[in-house]
């Protein structure tokens, strides 16, 4: 399952430092995140340790701030408040659930990433247990 920004008491009771967060930040109008959710269902069903949050820039402004997404989808991968990884990814289901085995194994942090992104865990948590 793909947890939203609706899904608060799932975001915080599953965020942990541990966990392998995975947050694709998308858009409604966008025909290639529409494809993708169902890529991403499929992927998030296959990883239960992980926690999948699905982010609509627009309607989830509030959470997501004043990230700049250049094109869509755009990943976030943490573990806990660790930034792994950001960028945009192909919309396709194998090289998404590669890259998120990949960071599975990672820990150091991504460095160069702009600080909205670097604040998202922050962000989801306290609306989480709100």
């Amino acid at each position: 399952m793909i947890a939203t920004a609706a899904d608060r008491s799932t975001i915080a009771s599953r965020w942990s430092d541990d966990r392998i967060v995975a947050v694709v930040l998308c858009a409604a109008w966008c025909d290639t995140c529409t494809e993708f959710r169902a890529a991403a269902e499929r992927i998030a069903a296959a990883r239960p340790e992980a926690l999948c949050v699905w982010l609509d820039i627009e309607d989830d402004a509030a959470i997501c701030g004043d990230i700049d997404v250049e094109n869509f989808p755009t990943l976030a991968i943490y573990r806990g408040a660790t930034l792994l990884h950001y960028g945009i990814s192909l919309p396709q289901e194998g090289p998404v659930a590669r890259l998120l085995d990949e960071m599975a194994a990672r820990r150091d942090a991504v460095r160069d990433a702009p600080e909205p992104v670097r604040a998202l865990p922050n962000a989801l948590r306290e609306r989480g247990a709100g």
